[in-house]
């Protein structure tokens, strides 16, 4: 029996999706008969380029990046979510509900907070969105990295930053079931689309074993029906790294405005 890494880490909360995709991922393994590796210690970038990796989520952006050619994009999740439908998502830039300022331009000299500067839905798409807004190439006062979504949705209620992109994904996750993280914060802004987070494995994996690994995803999915409702999953579409080029293509927009550092 092989043996092979199996994780889906980028949408662990709240704790009704950890245990929904824990559901999914057992399922998939039953019918390929494969044994799991435990991937503690491991961090991200060991667990995406491990040779041993049979399935994972990375991010847009880092696939495009530190990933390009290094692995295999095995498709990306069609969600039916608020602000993620056919295979795309987006961010929503937030702020507290009782700010008085109500559109971007007015949050200029305020304090941003990313999840880290390697996150397309954190940190791409919000500087795509405010490139047209700099002054100077500044836009925000400060700018905080928080390390998570959830610890940017923090930072925002206890008022220690003013405005975050949180990928919708995650937004509608804990609006569903964790509504106390969400409340009390606005939608100020929606940034471009982007390909949702693309599922992937080794990079010496053919063809056509990809191809067997996301019919397996998809056919696990379906035997599921609760699994795909609390995931809000209702397919894995075919995908390869030139449907993710468009998140270079915010990257340059923002640098030919002269916003190439979110700042």
């Amino acid at each position: 029996m092989t043996s092979a890494y199996a994780e889906l880490l980028m949408y662990v909360a709240p704790e009704v999706i950890r245990e929904a995709n824990e559901r999914w991922l057992s399922r998939i393994l039953d019918h390929l008969g494969h044994d799991r590796l435990s991937a503690e210690g491991l961090s991200l970038p060991e667990l995406w380029l491990s040779p041993d990796l049979l399935l994972t989520q990375t991010c847009g952006y880092p696939l495009m990046t530190a990933l390009r050619g290094r692995v295999r994009v095995i498709g990306r999740p069609r969600y039916e979510l608020p602000d993620a439908n056919g295979g795309n998502h987006c961010s929503l830039l937030l702020s507290r509900a009782d700010d008085p300022r109500r559109s971007l331009p007015a949050f200029r000299d305020s304090r941003g907070v990313i999840n880290g500067e390697d996150s397309n839905s954190g940190m791409n798409l919000l500087r795509h969105r405010l490139a047209p807004l700099h002054q100077d190439g500044q836009f925000f006062a400060s700018v905080g990295i928080s390390g998570s979504h959830r610890e940017s949705l923090r930072w925002l209620r206890e008022e220690r930053a003013d405005l975050a992109a949180i990928d919708s994904v995650t937004f509608a996750y804990l609006a569903r079931h964790a509504e106390e993280e969400v409340a009390g914060l606005r939608v100020i802004a929606r940034s471009a689309f982007s390909p949702t987070l693309p599922f992937i494995t080794a990079a010496t994996v053919t063809d056509e074993q990809v191809e067997a690994l996301r019919q397996v995803m998809n056919t696990s999915l379906q035997e599921l029906p609760d699994v795909s409702e609390t995931l809000g999953l209702r397919e894995v579409l075919p995908a390869g790294e030139s449907d993710y080029r468009i998140v270079l293509d915010y990257q340059q927009e923002a640098e030919a405005l002269g916003y190439g550092r979110l700042r």
